[in-house]
């Protein structure tokens, strides 16, 4: 028997050891590299071979060295190759080093040959589309494709063109025809990554990341984007383990830095945090995703006048940034200029779905300002815990209808046009223009997004479900599934609503709405556990700062009879919403089940105060 498994020891370990002999397939990165070095011996010793100048330009272009490849290049030239013919590639080479304006100079600075306008045509669209010129970005990727049809990677640029003009459908079709013409570029594959992501959510997207980085291990954009998504998963060491590899591929990578200063802030070492995104040395302060990140950094390190310089940036580019404004507003109001907080707040409070939170902070800043009465209206809408819900439009009363008849496909003639139209009541005007909008770009979410807001507006909800649905089909966000769930529950169907907010939880497992939404779908059905796993999801991200979310804690726990946990949490309520009689209410009770008859006696007296 001893002999046996002494055989059947030595079987299994010949089996875990059977190929261990043989050389580990070389990544298409690795393989690029052999063939540069081997070029470059090649032509240390005969540097006139025009061929081999050629193919390492290629080869640097693939490797993503711009300044190498344009040295082969002129090295070519100066072997006797033809101009015109090199001219398209000088150009790219440009390009690579973020020289656009060098790019176009270098391709009008004489003729093309004619079988090298395609990638002329190609160099010049991934120009335009850098520069924003979406327009003539489209007539140049036209051509290229015209004469290129099967080049696999230009079709990943025309689908990076189409997903930037916001034509969702468009840019899958790319993608999709870009594997197609070869399976294993981990380009294509990791765009194809990308777009799932935004159209069937997180999950879903971590398949098509594994298959890029199976097509080539070395593929540091695809390493870069799969830890992105695996820390909105929560997933935070595979993210760190992702984000290590990236860095061993492109040191000192200004996104890698960026990635795991999100992950020190989410582990509260905002120290630490703040070391990484000063790492980046600028290259991201453009960025909004950096910006948000500094400020609230920079606030949690007592840094106030800093947050609010880069909320106030921030701001700047997306004036409809809630977040941003909560942060400028508190970080004005801490630093002492309550003025500065009150106009940060303003766009907020103004709004019918105005959160408490910011609410309390208005109230605050108005009685710091000696507005009495405008703080004790913040402070009774704060206390209802029943926001109106936001308009889909804000009339504004500058658009004109002129405008958008002249010229019905453009949004930034339509949209204000609209929106005067819903303020005057004429919402059937409004939504035909939507509609026309909506036909004519059938592959873009906004499109059917505006048709749905629309339609609701006007009171038809079956329409607003079905344009809803198809936004959501081109992108499963929230700002799509909200809208959808919302359309469903107004047309009658609570179920479907909240099959929707669930699907949205478990494609977006990071979305605070969906746990939000998911919370209170259980305490309706009295799913207690359920419930207390969202709403405490949405307490680790956001903290005690939601009287609504810590209320609907303290009735869950309440229902399991976990009395401490109930009476913790609608203390931290109270701490926040002391007048709110419901708050009071619970809070009397948990305190009186517990034996504190006294406090809770307190409490009702108080209640019973505020009341009258």
């Amino acid at each position: 028997m001893r002999r046996l498994r002494i055989w059947i020891g030595a079987l299994c370990g010949a089996l875990l050891l059977a190929g261990c002999g043989e050389p580990r397939p070389v990544s298409p990165r690795a393989a690029l590299e052999q063939r540069r070095v081997a070029l470059q011996k090649e032509l240390a010793d005969d540097p006139e071979q025009l061929a081999q100048q050629v193919e390492l330009a290629r080869v640097l272009f693939r490797l993503g060295d711009g300044v190498g490849a344009e040295a082969a290049v002129h090295a070519a030239l100066g072997a006797g190759g033809d101009e015109a013919a090199l001219r398209p590639l000088a150009a790219k080479a440009a390009a690579m080093q973020g020289d656009g304006d060098r790019a176009f100079r270098i391709l009008d600075a004489g003729p093309i040959a004619p079988e090298m306008i395609g990638e002329a045509a190609w160099v010049a669209g991934n120009v335009h589309l850098d520069n924003g010129d979406l327009g003539a970005a489209r007539d140049a990727f036209d051509r290229a494709v015209r004469d290129l049809p099967r080049a696999s990677d230009l079709w990943v640029d025309v689908a990076r063109f189409r997903d930037a003009n916001a034509d969702a459908l468009g840019a899958r079709d790319a993608v999709d025809y870009a594997i197609e013409l070869d399976k294993a570029n981990s380009a294509a594959l990791a765009y194809k990554a990308n777009l799932v992501r935004a159209q069937s959510g997180l999950m879903a997207a971590l398949p098509w990341y594994d298959k890029a980085l199976a097509a080539d291990p070395d593929n540091a954009g695809a390493l870069i984007d799969q830890a992105a998504t695996l820390g909105d998963l929560g997933r935070y060491r595979d993210m760190l383990v992702s984000l290590r590899r990236a860095a061993t591929l492109v040191p000192g990578n200004a996104q890698i830095y960026y990635l795991q200063a999100v992950l020190a802030a989410r582990a509260g070492n905002y120290r630490l945090a703040r070391s990484l995104l000063q790492r980046t040395r600028g290259r991201m302060d453009d960025e909004p995703g950096f910006m948000l990140l500094s400020a609230v950094v920079e606030l949690e390190l007592g840094g106030e006048a800093v947050a609010a310089t880069w909320a106030d940036r921030l701001i700047d580019v997306q004036p409809e940034n809630l977040a941003a404004r909560r942060i400028l507003a508190v970080s004005e109001w801490a630093g002492g200029d309550a003025d500065g907080a009150a106009e940060a707040l303003t766009p907020i409070v103004s709004r019918a779905d105005a959160d408490s939170w910011s609410l309390l902070l208005a109230a605050r800043v108005a009685a710091e300002l000696g507005q009495k009465a405008a703080s004790a209206e913040y402070q009774e809408r704060a206390a209802a815990l029943a926001p109106g819900e936001a308009a889909p439009f804000a009339p504004d009363g500058f658009g004109l209808a002129a405008g958008a008849d002249a010229e019905p496909l453009n949004p930034a003639k339509v949209i204000p046009a609209m929106e005067a139209e819903m303020a005057s009541g004429n919402a059937a005007r409004a939504l035909s223009r939507a509609a026309l909008l909506r036909d004519a770009n059938r592959g873009v979410a906004d499109a059917h997004i505006l048709h749905g807001d629309a339609a609701l507006a006007a009171g038809d909800t079956r329409l607003a479900v079905q344009s809803f649905r198809a936004a959501r089909d081109l992108d499963a966000g929230e700002r799509t599934t909200l809208r959808l769930a919302n359309a469903l529950f107004r047309a009658g169907d609570p179920a479907g609503s909240g099959a929707a907010i669930m699907a949205l939880r478990d494609s977006q497992p990071s979305s605070i709405a969906a746990d939000r939404l998911a919370g209170s779908l259980a305490m309706d059905l009295r799913h207690w556990d359920e419930a207390i796993t969202h709403f405490e999801r949405v307490r680790q991200r956001i903290g005690n700062r939601d009287v609504v979310v810590l209320r609907e804690l303290s009735k869950a726990y309440a229902a399991k009879r976990d009395r401490a946990r109930a009476t913790a949490t609608i203390a931290l309520a109270y701490r926040l919403q002391p007048l709110n009689g419901e708050i009071m209410r619970l809070y009397a009770d948990q305190l009186a089940q517990g034996g504190d008859v006294r406090g809770a006696t307190d409490l009702r007296e108080k209640m019973e105060q505020v009341g009258r």
